[in-house]
């Protein structure tokens, strides 16, 4: 579909579109304008032409957007019309919490293995899935179609964790360990820091303070 780079930026717009979209389908709106749209993502209706406009534009003067159309084709560019089997290393809290939240499996993602190295937690299920423990991993991996990596470990051990998957065939990792991996060509890795998000928080809220109150 995409003849052209996409600018990170809208790629990033894409699920928030998918979101709100899905909330207006939620609220049986069956079109909207792109104005209408622009007030509810807080971006301007230009930049959501512009956005959109990169995969075809899907929008019809004077009537604007079809919700379910919309949505539907940018699930597809996010490729969520398919399934996409995950694990996750590290069944600790992150790992737990991430394991039990239903919604990924609403977008199809299909957690298929949860793994860990502490003996204590083999055999405990997590949403009906039993948790491994890591040496069992590689066999796993020949043994199932694996897309996604997620990496709730302590930083330490993600390095190495990273490159067992490269090696076992993993071309996408969501990495939440304490620091960015980086990986070759052909393996995607979505760096996630949870500190720095409520650190950008604790500074705009000390940025209000300072207008408004002191």
């Amino acid at each position: 579909m995409q003849s052209k780079e996409i600018s990170k930026a809208v790629i990033k717009r894409l699920p928030r579109y998918y979101r709100y979209l899905g909330e207006l389908l939620e609220d049986k709106v069956e079109r909207i304008s792109s104005n209408d749209l622009s007030k509810k993502m807080h971006v301007t209706a230009s930049q959501i032409r512009q956005d959109l406009n990169n995969f075809g534009g899907f929008g019809q003067q004077g009537y604007g957007y079809n919700v379910q159309y919309l949505y539907t084709e940018i699930g597809k560019i996010l490729g969520l019309d398919t399934i996409h089997p995950m694990i996750i290393l590290g069944a600790g809290n992150l790992g737990q919490a991430l394991a039990n939240y239903a919604e990924f499996e609403k977008r199809g993602f299909k957690l298929i293995g949860i793994f860990d190295v502490n003996p204590v937690l083999e055999g405990i299920a997590v949403r009906g899935i039993e948790i491994q423990l890591l040496p069992e991993l590689p066999l796993f991996l020949k043994e199932h179609h694996v897309e996604i990596a997620i990496l709730t470990l302590p930083k330490n051990r993600a390095k190495d964790m990273a490159q067992l998957l490269i090696d076992n065939g993993i071309r996408a990792i969501w990495n939440f360990a304490h620091l960015d991996l980086d990986a070759p060509e052909g393996v995607i890795v979505e760096n996630v820091h949870l500190s720095e998000s409520l650190m950008t928080l604790s500074y705009n809220l000390s940025q209000y303070r300072k207008e408004h109150i002191d």
